[in-house]
């Protein structure tokens, strides 16, 4: 069943994503699904059930209004990257209800610690991804942060206290969940862990 509602998610994002907007046309990575589905699988992967429906019902619902959630999240990304531009986009998307916006700040929180860590554990490999602090972002580069929280506020506020849970359970269990995501990463570029990853230096991004 899971594997169904990844294929199914992933396949709803990339229509969105493929279709987003840019100026001077398609960007490179609008036309390379093969490495979209790499790390969109990697992340909803690491989901329960019960967060891959919730999702996946936020996207069917997202279709029939005519969003595109995709876009919505470039978008938000835009507060931190771009926030003169932002205020003239800002009233054209959803507004987000207090109690979401906190917990969304205490999802993104603990996934830039999880990067910390990973950063130190895996220096190589993390000097191939983002920036991981909101603190970097500039106009050239947006960091793990600010992409993080961006996608989050796309997300339905059911969808977003699911993850909240399934977060918080990861924490109080040692679970470090970014590491889940890039050992899935890792493993579909052919390293069977990620020390492996790391002494091949990472021929992906995270």
């Amino acid at each position: 069943m899971s594997k169904s509602l990844i294929r199914d998610i992933v396949d709803q994002e990339w229509r969105m994503f493929s279709t987003v907007s840019n100026v001077g046309g398609p960007a490179a990575c609008q036309l390379d699904p093969d490495t979209f589905a790499l790390m969109r699988q990697s992340q909803v992967s690491a989901w329960p059930e019960e967060l891959l429906e919730s999702y996946l019902a936020d996207l069917a619902a997202a279709s029939r209004e005519g969003r595109n959630l995709m876009s919505e999240k470039y978008a938000w990304m835009m507060e931190s990257t771009f926030p003169g531009e932002f205020g003239d986009i800002v009233d054209r998307l959803p507004v987000i209800d207090q109690a979401t916006l906190a917990l969304i700040e205490e999802i993104v929180a603990v996934n830039v610690e999880w990067k910390m860590e990973l950063s130190a554990r895996y220096p190589r490999l993390s000097d191939r991804g983002r920036a991981i602090r909101a603190r970097d972002d500039s106009e050239r580069e947006t960091s793990f942060e600010t992409y993080h929280r961006g996608e989050l506020k796309t997300y339905s506020p059911r969808s977003v206290r699911i993850l909240h849970r399934h977060t918080e359970e990861q924490k109080k269990n040692g679970i470090n969940g970014a590491a889940a995501v890039l050992l899935s990463q890792a493993q579909q570029c052919g390293y069977a862990s990620l020390d492996e990853a790391e002494q091949a230096c990472g021929k992906f991004f995270i």
